[in-house]
């Protein structure tokens, strides 16, 4: 394979490429395709975490450096008995900025092998993996988890409102699923004090029904929220 167009002094500080232009064995083929592809490479270590990704048609290695809360190897372990929740900071940004990515990692038992997921970009699907567990007890962490992110979210907006359209899609999707998890608990409580002929599933539209009009509801108080700060 040709890599005359890579950035390959790049690719070798940071152990992707050989001296000879072959990529790290720690890569398969697939990983290789997909990085030249425009994917995104994550290396773990610790509480540190890198990104790689070719840009500018594969000419330039985009980096950037994050930092979690907790070492990894401690959440891999704990993760095998319950939930963990981590917040992941951009150390290229600085600490008064929209830098913080929250996480939550999952044990699946089926495979053998721990699972991340974004509060944003997988926010239904977590959702319902936490709520498919019948555990109170971890519903209530997650909502707890859920409800710091919206905060955060919530103080950023008022010191960004040159971005505040993006950060109020993510508030609104925060809010959406504080909102499913608080009719999931009400319904999990009547359920339990005996009244066994309501029907849960994580699928049913009908336990995420209230929780999208009040997302509207929200929406409408972001919208207010602008319109009185311009």
């Amino acid at each position: 394979m040709e890599h005359h167009y890579l950035p390959t002094e790049d690719l070798k500080t940071y152990g992707i490429i050989n001296e000879d232009l072959t990529f790290s064995k720690k890569l398969s083929p697939d990983d290789v395709q997909k990085f030249l592809r425009g994917y995104t490479i994550v290396a773990d270590n610790d509480r540190n975490r890198a990104t790689f990704q070719l840009t500018d048609n594969n000419t330039q290695l985009k980096v950037i450096f994050l930092e979690r809360d907790k070492s990894l190897s401690e959440i891999l372990e704990q993760s095998k008995e319950k939930v963990q929740y981590t917040d992941i900071k951009d150390l290229s940004k600085s600490p008064d900025q929209w830098n913080i990515e929250k996480k939550a990692l999952i044990f699946d038992k089926e495979n053998s092998k721990t699972v991340e997921f974004d509060f944003i970009k997988n926010a239904t699907e977590l959702t319902a993996i936490i709520a498919d567990q019948k555990d109170s007890q971890e519903l209530g962490r997650y909502k707890a988890e859920l409800q710091k992110l919206k905060n955060y979210l919530y103080d950023k907006l008022d010191q960004y409102p040159e971005i505040a359209k993006a950060i109020s899609n993510d508030l609104n999707i925060v809010s959406r699923e504080l909102n499913a998890v608080t009719r999931i608990a009400v319904e999990d409580k009547r359920m339990h004090n005996g009244n066994s002929d309501v029907q849960l599933n994580v699928n049913d539209t009908d336990r995420y029904e209230d929780a999208n009009r009040m997302r509207q509801n929200e929406e409408q108080q972001l919208d207010e929220k602008r319109r009185f700060r311009r």
